[in-house]
């Protein structure tokens, strides 16, 4: 990546571009570009400047424009969609279109094929977001269906992810373990890390008029994604809540078996795997002692001194298998009420 995009990434990122910068550096520029694609897709589908239909007009048409890159769509579409953020790193990045796509033409074709896959799946779960939510200010909200539904949308939006950064590190490290299942693993954990981002987000979400928990755990309840507005509601909705954290941590039990296939040789790509999982931890432990996550002004976030703690130690942890399953097993150990199940 030249100077450009590397800052895109820096300040739209936040902290996942810690791990993108412990990444080595054979697949460090695949993993911030596929990034920086993902996060324009995203602008697409979130502005208020483009009516959903629009969004979705575009969202669809955007993994090919990766592919086959068009000077005519892309100045379309960024003369469309500028002006949708107050970030200016977010704006600058709205604008410069054209240099991540030619810093993916820059990628090997093995890279460039699993970058524009994740690109996919993740347009498929836009695509998603606008077919099944209202407009952002109709004043209405809607919830998905099912159980099965939530956990597609998870497995593009977090799964597809995690399979991506599998692929990469498949692509470049000699590893005891068959690359699908390695690939399992890797979505299993980004499905944890997308529930995570579900859960703590659920007040913000509903009053743009999306629930992504379904109505078929809401209904039995005697609730609807309306009552959800209402931080009143927290203590019906808290069955639903301890459900899909424990999924979540069902999820997050695969890294135990992935990092014991990471050679311990390969630090950088044992910490950039290990700092989101065990952030991913800290966070759903949040959620979990978060009595009124109805509350958009109760907001979940790990503090940043946990984010710096988790670093400092991690030279002298994850260089062994046995310290880290110890470090995830004692934060896990903390939710008590599934210390039997998990």
């Amino acid at each position: 990546m030249d100077k450009q995009t590397q800052t895109l990434l820096k300040y739209t990122s936040r902290s996942l571009y810690l791990s993108a910068r412990i990444l080595p550096r054979t697949i460090r520029d695949a993993f911030g570009i596929a990034y920086l694609l993902c996060r324009y897709a995203d602008s697409i589908a979130d502005t208020s400047l483009l009516p959903p239909q629009r969004r979705l007009y575009w969202i669809a048409k955007y993994p090919q424009m990766i592919a086959l890159p068009n000077e005519k769509e892309q100045k379309e579409l960024v003369k469309e969609i500028c002006g949708s953020s107050d970030n200016p790193y977010e704006k600058e990045l709205l604008e410069n279109l054209p240099c991540c796509l030619r810093a993916f033409q820059a990628l090997c074709a093995p890279q460039r094929q699993a970058v524009l896959e994740v690109a996919r799946q993740v347009c498929n779960g836009m695509q998603m977001d606008l077919q099944t939510f209202p407009a952002e200010n109709s004043g209405q909200i809607a919830s998905l269906h099912t159980a099965q539904d939530l956990e597609h949308y998870c497995h593009l939006m977090g799964g597809a992810p995690g399979v991506f950064w599998s692929t990469l590190i498949t692509q470049t490290v000699r590893l005891p373990i068959e690359k699908e299942r390695l690939l399992l693993l890797g979505r299993n954990i980004g499905d944890a890390l997308q529930i995570v981002n579900i859960l703590r987000d659920l007040p913000k979400d509903l009053r743009i008029g999306r629930c992504y928990f379904p109505l078929e755990e809401l209904s039995p309840l005697g609730l609807t994604p309306q009552d959800l507005l209402e931080p009143k509601n927290s203590p019906r909705f808290e069955p639903i809540k301890q459900k899909w954290i424990y999924w979540g941590l069902s999820k997050l039990q695969s890294a135990f078996e992935y990092m014991q296939a990471l050679p311990k040789t390969q630090l950088r790509h044992r910490a950039a795997v290990a700092w989101p999982v065990l952030w991913t931890a800290d966070t759903l432990y949040k959620v979990y002692q978060e009595q009124n996550l109805l509350d958009v002004a109760h907001r979940v976030k790990i503090p940043r001194r946990v984010i710096y703690k988790t670093m400092l130690l991690s030279p002298f942890v994850l260089p062994s298998n046995r310290l880290f399953a110890k470090w995830l097993e004692n934060k896990m150990a903390l939710f008590s009420s599934f210390k039997n199940t998990l």
